[in-house]
């Protein structure tokens, strides 16, 4: 039997009460200003510390990450990177889709969220617990809880090689430039195209990320630049690029509407990816599974359906690019 046609006024009706719907439930997920622009909330516990005078002491803090935080994995970078095991504990937070928040395998300190660790430090009732979380082990104090100060401190650590330094002083300007410009039109601009509740916001958002992507590949492609964005040396510029665009084709191209270019056809761009992920420890930190099972199955207002699909494979994103 043929299925029946459905009148025009129910599909119009249907259609403006699943975006009165879809309004509200992006509000919940991430808030818009008045031009339909996504504005990333306020992390709890984000005033730059001192380096704790216990920072050097055997598992005196542990790093609280989340596998598909592209926000965590900057955290999880430099502490690879600069091989920070013995005095800082991984401790990886698994997503709770249902809750809306993330959980303890097993209890922490006498808590099972991530919530009730934030309550316990002092944090306001309504403030979201996200991570990357830095707790002192002994007290269970959270010390920090904002990842662009957090990565900061982190470089601070003392370790027993100090070559490791992401931000050397003479390259200091230049690391700020970048980050600065990362930061928003990269690492948050894949989430304002994502979360953009109107075409405007979505085109804003698109043509800056973009635009910022093009900046970086114009730098690594000029005659005797790189292999760095700062030159010879990785910085911390590099490490907060590295968790977006690791996670490009893979997640934002597909779910967040970022696919005006792949990433192939910015070649010096794929190529430092390429150098990056092949640095000792990060291919550690890369989850491609958990990325996509935790963006396509969380995200309910930008994919109802919960259907992860199929995707590339991470290899085939870290090996030589394809030929023009």
């Amino acid at each position: 039997m043929p299925a029946m046609a459905i009148p025009p006024a129910v599909v119009s009706a249907a259609r403006a009460g699943w975006h009165w719907q879809w309004l509200q439930l992006m509000q919940g997920l991430g808030p818009a200003d008045r031009d339909g622009n996504y504005r990333r909330p306020a992390s709890a516990f984000s005033a730059l510390p001192p380096l704790p005078a216990n920072a050097a002491d055997a598992e005196s803090h542990v790093l609280i990450v989340g596998r598909s935080c592209p926000w965590a994995h900057r955290a999880w970078l430099v502490w690879a990177l600069r091989q920070l095991q013995q005095s800082i504990r991984l401790l990886i937070v698994e997503p709770d889709p249902q809750a809306g928040r993330w959980r303890f395998r097993t209890p922490f300190l006498g808590c099972n969220t991530l919530q009730e660790l934030y309550r316990r430090s002092g944090a306001d009732a309504n403030q979201r617990a996200t991570v990357p979380v830095l707790v002192e082990a002994a007290s269970g104090r959270v010390v920090l809880g904002e990842s662009a100060r957090l990565i900061e401190l982190l470089n601070q650590w003392p370790m027993a090689d100090p070559a490791h330094d992401l931000v050397p002083k003479a390259l200091i300007p230049e690391i700020m430039r970048w980050r600065e410009l990362l930061q928003g039109a990269v690492n948050d601009g894949v989430y304002r195209c994502g979360f953009a509740r109107n075409q405007a916001a979505y085109d804003r958002a698109e043509s800056e990320l973009f635009a910022a992507l093009d900046q970086a590949e114009t730098a690594l492609a000029s005659t005797g630049a790189g292999p760095w964005l700062c030159g010879e040396q990785i910085t911390l510029a590099d490490v907060q690029l590295f968790p977006t665009l690791i996670r490009l084709e893979l997640v934002y191209a597909p779910l967040f509407g970022v696919s005006r270019r792949p990433l192939w056809q910015l070649p010096a761009l794929w190529q430092w990816r390429q150098r990056f992920y092949g640095l000792p420890g990060v291919a550690d930190t890369c989850c491609d599974q958990a990325w996509r099972e935790d963006y396509f199955g969380a995200l309910f207002p930008l994919h109802p359906s919960g259907i992860v699909p199929a995707g590339p494979a991470l290899a085939t994103l870290v090996q030589a690019p394809p030929p023009p």
